[in-house]
This record gives C-alpha cells, sequence and structure tokens, in this order.
C-alpha cells in the first residue's frame, strides 16, 4: 500500500497513527511525501487522487476517515483492535468518529485555521472567527466532560478510532495554536487526552507534526 500525503498534516498524520496502531510497517504502508511548497499538489496525478490519498492495489481511497476505517478493517486481527470487540462496540465506535467529524472537527478546524495557517501566510486572523468557534469548541466539550465521567474513552473503556480521530487536531491546538484551556480546565477530558496522546503509537508520529511551525500549509484540516 502507498499514502500520498503532505508530511506533518493533519489528515495524513491521522493515517499514519492508524498504521502504527496496526503495527504495520514501511513494507506494508509506504509513505510517499506530497511537497506542496513545490507545487506537487497541483501536480496531475495528485488532483486525481485528492491526497491524502491510499493506494492498495487497484483501490484509490481519500478521506483520512475513510482511511482509517479501512485500514481497521483490513488489519482487524493484526494491532490495536480500534474497532473493539464486538458489533455493539463498533456502533459506538461510529457514532463518536460522527461526532468527531461533523460536531468537534467544525469549529476546532476553524481555529486552527486562523491561528495557524493563516498567520504562516502573514495575515491577520479573524478573531471574531477565532472567538465565535472556540466558543461552540468549548460547548462541545461540555458534552465530552460529561460523557467522559463516566467511562474511560469515547466508545467505552478501549481505545479505538474515535479516540484516535481526535489526536492531530487537539495536539495543534495546544502545541501549535497554545489554546489549550478548553482541554485542561476539564478533568475528564484532561485524563482522556493524557492516555490517548501517551499511546506509543502516537508518541512515534506525533514528532512529525510540529513541522507545520516551519511550513504551516502543510496542514490540512479539511478530511
Amino acid at each position: 500500500m502507498k499514502l500520498y500525503g503532505v508530511p506533518g498534516s493533519i489528515c495524513t498524520t491521522r493515517v499514519l497513527v492508524t498504521a502504527a496502531e496496526k503495527g504495520l510497517d514501511k513494507t506494508q504502508l509506504q509513505h510517499i511525501p506530497v511537497d506542496i511548497s513545490a507545487g506537487d499538489q497541483k501536480k496531475p496525478q495528485y488532483l486525481a487522487i485528492q491526497v491524502p490519498a491510499l493506494q492498495d492495489g487497484d483501490l484509490t481511497l481519500f478521506e483520512s476517515r475513510a482511511v482509517i476505517r479501512y485500514l481497521a478493517d483490513k488489519y482487524e486481527g493484526q494491532g490495536t483492535p480500534l474497532y473493539g470487540s464486538s458489533n455493539r462496540d463498533r456502533a459506538l465506535v461510529e457514532q463518536w468518529l460522527e461526532v468527531e467529524s461533523h460536531n468537534f472537527n467544525p469549529h476546532i478546524s476553524i481555529v486552527l485555521n486562523e491561528l495557524v495557517f493563516t498567520m504562516s501566510r502573514g495575515e491577520d486572523p479573524d478573531t471574531k472567527l477565532v472567538t465565535t468557534h472556540y466558543e461552540r469548541l468549548d460547548r462541545v466539550l461540555d458534552v465530552y466532560e460529561a460523557h467522559l465521567s463516566r467511562q474511560k474513552y469515547l466508545a467505552g473503556d478501549f481505545f479505538s478510532l474515535a479516540d484516535l480521530s481526535h489526536l492531530p487536531t487537539i495536539f495543534y491546538l495546544i502545541r501549535v495554536a497554545k489554546k489549550p484551556n478548553v482541554i485542561f480546565r476539564r478533568p475528564h477530558v484532561l485524563t482522556w487526552w493524557q492516555l490517548i496522546s501517551n499511546r506509543p503509537a502516537w508518541k512515534a508520529i506525533a514528532p512529525s507534526i510540529m513541522t507545520v511551525t516551519k511550513q504551516p500549509k502543510t496542514a490540512s484540516t479539511s478530511a
């Protein structure tokens, strides 16, 4: 398999962490870097596949959440069981993946776009937009705090794709955008974050995301 993706980007990182949790090595999944500073993303071969994209034989998949689902299924019996161990577990994982995609990501991605990527281009962030979406993210995390007061992880007492999918964006929020308060002031969300961010797979992959501080345009939050 080959993964075409921008090094250090949020979406590429999401896929690479999934691969690490599944114990895939470079012979099983080869990362082909796409250099947007050189305009690679405008080349016909990359426009055709919408990076980040996974190629597995004659299958090409784009959208990082689709890719991580595919890897979790394909390597179900290998590495971390990212869908749990039952149909019930899987349904709850899918539920929280939807929450991440539709309720959490729209707000955190706007905050990151303004505070990291807009500023990286030498432009002033839209502070009103940041405030609006940071407040909305805050309200979403009220739901997370209540939920995580009753269980260890989002889908139950096991680490899953639902937790994993939050890793890159929260890391950016804390380490790059320097807006950790929505995480740190909630004890159950903070405990959850400490659990998921201390996993060996994430600790092996996370350093690559910091390249955004040198090449911020590499970090799309859209897929």
